[in-house]
């Protein structure tokens, strides 16, 4: 009897693939984000457009689909929104409001559900890439960059931490509805992995801006965000009947797909820098 168990080729494809084109883009991406400034505000808002679009694609499929033409000067709107003067900024609010009221002169609620989904394609994926832009905004030089990095690391730590946790130990579903996948166990290791995130960016740098003190609430943050937000990257993918966002990326489907957590970690990590900190 033969023990000895060859490896999937496909698999092998597939997991070069995955390595080939994540190593340079993660490379560029950092690049980027030491720059800094306009550079890493022009790369965040191309990604956050072509997120919008995954967006569109996957409530069109999953049965809601909205108004592209409208989504992406909302988007735009709102990306620049830091520049505009607050009279402006009243206008455009009122203009996304005002088809609501408009709704209920006509019969039937697929107007209603048409503008919702108008406007969270417009804004769900913008707001957290325009929020995570504003943390790295909040310091020049390589304190906005260790900070951006720090943001990161705890993402990315809590995601891995999780994944090999939850398939070591995970017995008690987290979410079996939507990602059968998930457990408490690997919750639990996600923190750990957070917390680990946020101490080697803390450590690696001698220039870092806050605490390490500091930093113990925002991977708490990162713990919880994180997990939510891809929670809810994959409630729209089951809904779309869709494995993935999309196939932009060789080995990693799209955007969507690797910023899920960011998407709905930034905003509330920067609101915990400026208004807590």
């Amino acid at each position: 009897m033969n023990l000895t168990t060859n490896p999937d080729p496909a698999i092998l494809n597939e997991l070069t693939k995955r390595i080939l084109f994540a190593a340079p883009a993660a490379a560029l991406f950092l690049w980027v984000a030491w720059l800094g400034g306009a550079y890493f505000n022009a790369l965040m808002g191309v990604l956050a457009l072509v997120t919008v679009w995954e967006m569109d694609r996957l409530l069109s499929s999953a049965g809601y689909p909205g108004y592209m033409i409208i989504s992406i000067p909302f988007a735009g709107l709102l990306w620049f929104s830091p520049s505009l003067s607050e009279p402006i900024r009243i206008a455009v609010a009122l203009a996304a409001a005002l088809p609501f009221g408009l709704s209920y002169t006509q019969t039937g609620a697929s107007f209603v559900k048409k503008w919702t989904s108008t406007l969270l394609i417009a804004l769900y994926a913008p707001v957290g890439f325009l929020t995570a832009v504003m943390v790295r905004g909040f310091y020049e030089g390589s304190e906005g960059f260790w900070l951006i990095l720090g943001l990161f690391l705890m993402i990315w730590g809590n995601d891995v931490f999780a994944y090999f946790g939850g398939k070591s130990f995970g017995k008690r579903k987290l979410a079996p509805s939507i990602s059968p996948n998930k457990t408490w166990e690997g919750f639990g290791f996600g923190i750990l992995g957070a917390a680990a995130g946020a101490l080697i960016a803390w450590t690696a740098s001698s220039t870092f801006p806050v605490s390490l003190l500091d930093l113990i609430p925002a991977a708490l943050i990162a713990s919880v965000t994180g997990p939510l937000g891809d929670l809810t990257a994959s409630r729209l993918k089951r809904l779309a009947g869709m494995k993935d966002s999309s196939t932009l990326l060789p080995g990693h489907g799209g955007l969507l797909d690797r910023f899920d957590a960011m998407i709905v970690t930034a905003p509330f990590l920067y609101f915990y820098f400026a208004y807590i900190l």
